[in-house]
């Protein structure tokens, strides 16, 4: 008879391959979050007939706290489950600065202006909402 042999090993430590896990998909969230503001970034400009009609911001906001949501199943940290928000935040910065020849993301005429304005308050009022909910102590 043949001896049979374990196909896998067992880790000495079972908590390191969920520690890993936990990080792959932290950082996969952190990605989305950069992600989403590029995508909303690029639909703010949307009309409606003739009339601005920027509905990304709003939908950014949902994902965003759906990220945000997600990310604070996997960690305790507060701070680890605002990656996605802060990644979101942080490529929000990045396309506020003009590109090459002077090109813009965010901005037009009339309302859309502001559009950086009302895509920062749509966009991570949802999520800072949740992260706020979490860190209230409980009375």
């Amino acid at each position: 008879m043949t001896a049979v042999q374990r196909r896998t090993e067992v880790s000495a430590d079972p908590g390191a391959a969920g520690s890993a896990i936990r990080a792959v998909i932290l950082a996969l969230l952190a990605v989305d979050g950069v992600i989403t503001a590029v995508v909303g970034a690029l639909l703010l400009p949307s009309y409606l007939g003739a009339v601005p009609f920027p509905i990304s911001a709003l939908v950014t906001g949902l994902v965003n706290a759906v990220l945000v949501w997600a990310a604070m199943y996997w960690t305790a940290s507060n701070r680890l489950a605002a990656l996605p928000l802060l990644t979101w935040l942080a490529t929000v910065a990045i396309m506020t600065l003009g590109g090459p020849g002077g090109d813009v993301v965010f901005g037009g005429p009339g309302v859309m202006e502001y559009s950086v304005l009302l895509f920062l308050a749509l966009g991570a009022s949802p999520p800072g909402w949740l992260l706020w909910r979490r860190a209230r102590p409980a009375s």
